[in-house]
Parts: structure tokens; sequence; C-alpha cells
């Protein structure tokens, strides 16, 4: 005869295991300047952060043609693959600036993107679109960035490379339903957003913006942590910050995003490294 306590036990261990989040089938990637800088090359850095456990790397946009083709080497030896660009440009060359010369050197920056992208079998280039300041107003920046953009969106599409806008402390597009209206007014499948975590904690909540942007519009995902401290805004590691990072596993679960993410933290050595790949599992595990 079975004891009753034991029985109901084992119903409620059997609940627990089937109540548990299950793991968010999302790629994991780390960023190419986390990787140990002492190293003498890139396929020893490569070698590293697939070590650590990551499957997935972002980079960083290479100018000198053969650089990109050294790192498109070490990501073939190493099975890093690289999945996007980030683009340098951007936040020294915004694409609202009222002078030329200074648009013309952001186009080329995202030109070289694009191009390193392509011949790294990479998949987006993130974009911070504009930046408004007190000489470039909210309405211009989103003018003149949409009209940036659709000149760009040609060649992204003939290389087949989504150009992802990312939400990030440029005072623009400061919440997910002007991303929503931003990202759809292109109509096109190669401009999409590059969903970073950390950077919506001083004006929302990630799990809302997840929601809210949806499977379709998300191109990426860059995974920190945030919080206050003195009363100064600081990033931190995974798990140290304020983020509620069940509630983002659950939004994730939710509009079923499986693609890649990358955790954007600072550099270490490789045991720093295989530490911030155990913190990532976690947030994957739903812990």
């Amino acid at each position: 005869m079975i004891r009753r306590d034991l029985m109901l036990a084992g119903i409620g261990a059997a609940f627990a295991s089937s109540a548990k989040a299950a793991r968010l089938p999302i790629k994991k990637a780390v960023l190419g300047s986390m990787l140990p800088r002492e190293l003498p090359d890139w396929k020893s850095k490569f070698e590293v952060g697939k070590a650590a456990g990551f499957t997935h790397i972002e980079m960083g946009t290479v100018e000198d043609a053969k650089e990109e083709s050294v790192i498109a080497k070490a990501s073939a030896d190493t099975g890093l693959k690289i999945h996007g660009v980030m683009n340098g440009a951007h936040w020294k060359y915004p694409l609202n600036s009222s002078d030329a010369a200074t648009v013309a050197t952001s186009m080329q920056g995202m030109r070289t993107s694009i191009r390193n992208a392509k011949a790294w079998g990479a998949s987006t280039v993130l974009l911070v679109p504009a930046v408004v300041s007190p000489s470039a107003p909210y309405g211009d920046a989103w003018k003149k960035s949409v009209q940036q953009i659709k000149i760009l969106l040609p060649e992204a599409e003939k290389a087949k490379i989504i150009i992802a806008v990312e939400n990030v402390w440029n005072k623009f597009l400061l919440s997910p339903l002007e991303m929503v209206n931003y990202v759809d007014s292109f109509q096109s499948p190669y401009l999409m957003n590059y969903f970073d975590v950390g950077n919506t904690v001083l004006l929302g909540y990630p799990q809302d913006w997840i929601r809210t942007l949806g499977k379709k519009r998300i191109a990426k995902v860059h995974i920190k942590d945030f919080r206050f401290k003195n009363r100064q805004a600081e990033f931190v590691d995974l798990w140290d910050g304020e983020i509620d990072w069940p509630a983002v596993h659950k939004a994730f679960a939710e509009i079923g995003y499986d693609g890649v993410a990358t955790v954007e933290l600072r550099g270490g050595d490789s045991e720093y490294l295989r530490d911030v790949s155990k913190r990532f599992d976690r947030i994957l595990e739903g812990e």
C-alpha cells in the first residue's frame, strides 16, 4: 500500500518539474571586443570564445580588407560563427547630421559594415539610426534618418543583410510603440530592430518592449544588466543588476524568439568569459 504522504510528494515533484521553464532556443553570442585583447591574433581570440560556451560572435566594422579576410578565416577555422556587424560610424557621424560630409561618412561606414557582413556570412548590421541633440531635433532626426536608410536599403537587400536599428541612449525612439512605427514605416524585411535588453531600463521594461515589438520585428538581441547605484546608472554583470530575467525569459518564450542574443559587457580573460557564459545560461534556462 502506498503511503499518502509519499504519493503527494511524488505528485508535487512531478508538478514542479513540469512547471519549470523550458530553455529558450536562443543562440549564445559574444562581442568580439570582449575577447582577451592580449592574445596575438583573431583565431586565438575566437578559440577562447568558443571554449567559453559561445556559438556565435558579433564583430565591429573593419575597414581593412586584409583584416576582414583574417577574421573570416578565424571564424571558419574555429567554428565560431559571425552573425552580425556592429557599425562603428553612427555615433560620431550620425545620419541625421545637418552637415553633408558627416552624413556621407556615416553612409560609407554603413556600406563598409554591409561589406563586412557579406564577407563573414553575417545576417545583420547594427545601426544607431540618429542622435538627437539641441542642434538636431527629434522630428528632423526621424525624417533625415529615414531618408538615408531608404538609400541604403536596396544595397542591404542585394547583399541579403538586415539593417537592425538599436534602441540605445540617443534620445530617439524612446518607447516600444515608437520603435514599432519606425520599423514598420519602411515596409521592408531588411529593416528590423536590434533589441537591447539593458538599454530599456531607464524608460521602461524589457518584457514590455519584447511583447510590443514581437518576433517579426526583432532581428537580434543584446544582453546586459543594469542598475542604479548612488543615483548613478551603470551596466553590470548579468544577474548583478535590476532586470527581471524570469520576466524577460517569459516574454521571449511567448513571442517565440529563437534567433541570436549577444552578451554586451566589459571584456576579460577566459575565466571571466566562462562565468559570463554560465550566467547567460541561467537566463536562457529561465531561473
